[in-house]
């Protein structure tokens, strides 16, 4: 029995769908030869890619990787969302999922500066 299960999420999904329907919309203006056609479709196809990010942010999408059974569920919330998960580049750009250094008061960190090179 495989533990790994990857994709089946309602942010994939409706991304899936909404750029397919983009996709559907430029078909139409280049067969048309209809420019503004084109440009909504690639417009629809850019809006998919930012509602499949919302969504994944807000739980409904999973990274890829071994999940237990119970988590496989198209109506299951991933937990782990808004701590970002690892390696996951939406998170990154998110600003989710890195690590941060503690700060401790009265500490003083100087990063070193290079010295350029006599000529």
């Amino acid at each position: 029995m495989s533990l790994y299960e990857e994709g089946h999420t309602i942010a994939g999904w409706t991304g899936v769908g909404i750029a397919t329907v983009g996709s559907a919309v430029v078909g139409l203006g280049i067969c048309a030869g209809s420019g503004p056609l084109v440009v909504g479709g690639l417009v629809i196809v850019a809006v998919s890619a930012l509602v499949t990010w919302a969504l994944h942010l807000t739980g409904w999408g999973k990274p890829p990787g071994i999940r237990p059974r119970s988590e496989w569920g198209l109506r299951v919330r991933d937990e782990q969302a808004r701590h970002g998960h690892p390696g996951c580049l939406g998170c990154r750009l998110a600003g989710r999922g890195r690590a941060t250094a503690a700060v401790v008061p009265g500490e003083v960190r100087a990063e070193p500066v290079p010295v350029p090179a006599a000529e």
